[in-house]
């Protein structure tokens, strides 16, 4: 059984700024970016680790985020309001300070 979910809709949280090597399944253009909670999906097991064939890890809660597009790219012709929306597992997420 998993742990009830860290984070909860309209939180803010920041994606971890980790470099680590092999298969990871978080852009890495979100990678140190502040975004908000937009829903709670589920668990599921570790995408990262079932590339590696391991399957009896734990659980992990996977959350929808969303991120001002002028945050990720300040350079980029953006409108006020437009967002990125990417799903992203607990693991790669801290609260936002």
């Amino acid at each position: 059984m998993s742990a009830a979910p860290r984070f909860a809709p309209a939180e803010t949280v920041r994606v971890h700024a980790w470099t680590p090597p092999g298969h990871v399944r978080t852009p890495y253009y979100l990678r140190g970016h502040v975004g908000r909670v937009e829903a709670v999906i589920g668990t599921f097991h570790n995408p990262e680790e079932l590339a590696y064939g391991r399957k009896d890890g734990p659980s992990v809660t996977l959350y929808r985020i969303s991120f001002a597009s002028s945050d990720l790219w300040p350079d980029a012709a953006t409108k006020d309001g437009d967002r990125l929306i990417a799903d992203i597992y607990e693991h790669w997420l801290e609260p936002e300070t």
